[in-house]
């Protein structure tokens, strides 16, 4: 199997499992691919803060879900060992997130990527960097 049905194979099994990122929150998985992944959420009452903008935890969250699909794409199994966020832009209700998360560099067991979060009018809404750490284990045996 090449890479890029490996990682896509990665991100269907994922997102299979992911619950949170599924249900709860209610994102798409829009393409995981080596070392890059891509995640869209539109903005709903359930997302809203007291400023009725949607609240940073929910934007955090798409970062983060995006962030996890993209250090996973190789199949090795990878968490968050560190992510800092910039919130650069209020998201609305209606408005639709989309978010691209890049490999800027993958030493060893430690990733660096970074995601962009936008929305539909393509303002930039914030960017994130996650550290990721590999433990034991595959998403998918291939």
């Amino acid at each position: 199997m090449d890479e890029t049905a490996l990682a896509q194979q990665v991100g269907q099994v994922m997102f299979a499992n992911d619950r949170a990122t599924r249900e709860t929150v209610g994102m798409d998985l829009l393409s995981c691919e080596p070392g890059r992944a891509s995640m869209r959420m539109r903005v709903q009452d359930k997302h809203l803060n007291g400023h009725q903008t949607c609240h940073g935890g929910f934007i955090f969250t798409l970062a983060d879900s995006t962030f996890a699909f993209a250090c996973n794409s190789h199949n090795h199994n990878a968490v968050a060992a560190a992510c800092s966020i910039e919130f650069l832009k209020p998201a609305h209700l209606g408005d639709v997130l989309h978010s691209e998360g890049v490999e800027q560099v993958l030493s060893g067991r430690h990733g660096i990527y970074d995601v962009k979060v936008i929305n539909q009018r393509g303002e930039t809404v914030a960017l994130f960097r996650g550290k990721s750490a590999q433990i034991p284990g595959m998403v998918v045996n291939p």
